[in-house]
């Protein structure tokens, strides 16, 4: 009996280990994962706002960087982002520069950051340029979520709408067609019409949904290219309301990040570059280009902004006077704090209008279809009488 009980707790313990070296098999293959994705993982701007407030927080605190990113490693949720911190905190401990560490994650890190933090090194405030980039970034994604916000409401009660008309088409308008057909004769105009478009619908609606979503994804590699962005940009600028909100904010951005940019120091060229690769905008980046050779031949910020159509002429004669003051970035601050209020008056404007407009458009296409579907019912006699 004691020698049955031994084996028996001999082969309980062996699967014990088997099953704990199965969990950390997989929990080395996550690990493995994750350190792939490290490199061309993008970082969410939410979790970059957090991680660059804490970590000026604790450089004002007086904690050594090393420590901070150590502690900013345990704290954050993401796994990927952990392990991008780990790595960044391991090339500081073995002499690299803060700055050159998280160049080599150029998806997770921004350019604006990395010049930044470049920028707090080489002037010794670097928990003072981290604590400006906090503000940059909060600012950034309060607008983010502002626009993100307005956008829920009309896109939820599109995809409701779509999703009723099509399940009206599908599947209510066949039952309605097999009853119409024992009429025997010729239906109205709308009803035949809409029959038609539920019978293409049936037959084709999973090379519909193959379709959309091949043209999602190819609408993502063609806006990739160059072309491709410049198409798109000059769309979305001609929308009536759309053009001129997206005008504002990308204005906004392109203001906010250069007046950032020359407050911490950095060179007005490369602040400009920078500013045009932070834009994610075709007219943007041309403009910071003729500013930025503008510039390097002697030129000032005012005269080329008074060249560029994109730009509003307001923004013109606020650079320009703060060249006279020798306070560009302050004007520039107050011309983004100008187009962010801009952007909020649209944002809501659009809030309250979409909502009595949509219900409308719901109404209309609903209504229609209903009335084409009864329109039979109504000549009854008539069909009948034929």
């Amino acid at each position: 009996m004691a020698m049955l009980s031994q084996s028996a707790a001999a082969s309980s313990s062996s699967t014990k280990k088997k099953k704990m070296s199965f969990a950390e098999s997989q929990r080395l293959a996550k690990q493995r994962a994750y350190e792939k994705q490290a490199k061309r993982k993008k970082i969410k701007l939410a979790d970059l706002t957090v991680f660059t407030q804490q970590i000026s927080s604790m450089l004002e605190a007086g904690l050594p960087l090393v420590a901070a990113l150590e502690a900013l490693q345990e704290q954050t949720e993401n796994p990927v982002f952990s392990i991008i911190i780990r790595d960044v905190r391991n090339d500081i401990s073995s002499g690299t520069a803060f700055s050159d560490a998280v160049r080599k994650f150029p998806k997770a890190f921004p350019n604006l950051f990395v010049s930044m933090v470049e920028a707090g090194e080489a002037s010794g405030a670097l928990a003072d340029i981290m604590g400006k980039v906090a503000i940059y970034f909060e600012d950034s994604l309060a607008l983010q979520k502002k626009v993100k916000s307005a956008m829920t409401y009309p896109v939820a009660v599109i995809c409701l709408a779509v999703g009723l008309v099509a399940v009206l088409l599908i599947k209510v308008i066949p039952i309605f067609a097999e009853m119409f057909a024992s009429f025997g004769s010729e239906l109205p105009k709308p009803t035949q019409m809409l029959i038609d478009i539920s019978e293409f619908l049936q037959a084709y609606i999973i090379y519909i949904i193959i379709g959309g979503i091949g043209l999602f994804f190819l609408y993502g590699k063609v806006t990739e290219t160059p072309r491709g962005r410049e198409v798109r940009d000059t769309f979305f600028s001609k929308l009536p309301i759309v053009g001129n909100l997206t005008r504002k904010i990308n204005v906004s951005r392109f203001c906010r990040t250069y007046a950032i940019l020359l407050r911490s120091g950095v060179p007005i060229l490369r602040a400009l570059e920078i500013c045009a690769s932070a834009s994610n905008n075709t007219f943007i980046e041309k403009a910071a280009a003729n500013i930025s050779r503008n510039i390097s031949q002697g030129g000032q910020l005012s005269d080329t902004i008074a060249q560029t159509p994109y730009f509003p002429p307001m923004v013109k004669h606020m650079a320009r006077a703060g060249e006279q003051t020798g306070n560009v970035d302050g004007m520039m601050n107050k011309i983004s704090d100008f187009y962010d209020t801009e952007v909020d008056n649209i944002v809501e404007s659009l809030t309250s209008l979409m909502e009595p407009i949509l219900i409308c458009v719901l109404g209309i296409v609903i209504g229609s279809i209903v009335m084409a579907m009864f329109m039979p019912i109504f000549q009854l006699s008539q069909v009948v009488g034929q």
